[in-house]
């Protein structure tokens, strides 16, 4: 195996680790932190929130994406707010 092959192999595993770390983690949230943590990525981001809760918790100050297809995330948080979904609904979170 060369050393690029080699590289490429360990960053995919730490990835991987990282990604299963942070599932196990968050399915030990309740829906209301799951709810806290998916907007904080996408407030991060520059999304305009349209829920009053989300308003209340993170206002909409210097906000540029009306729609959250339009948010531009990394896909390391494009994955975390996959997996925090896929663990809300799981748990049966309100929408």
């Amino acid at each position: 195996m060369n050393r690029q092959a080699a590289i490429f192999g360990t960053s995919l595993l730490a990835g991987l680790v990282a990604t299963t770390s942070f599932a196990l983690s968050q399915n030990r949230l309740s829906c209301s932190e799951l709810w806290y943590e998916r907007n904080n990525i996408f407030k991060d981001a520059g999304y305009c929130f349209k829920t009053p809760r989300a308003i209340r918790t993170f206002g909409n100050a210097g906000c540029a994406y009306d729609s959250q297809s339009d948010v531009p995330l990394s896909d390391r948080d494009r994955q975390r707010v996959n997996a925090i979904q896929r663990i809300e609904r799981e748990k049966g979170c309100p929408r």
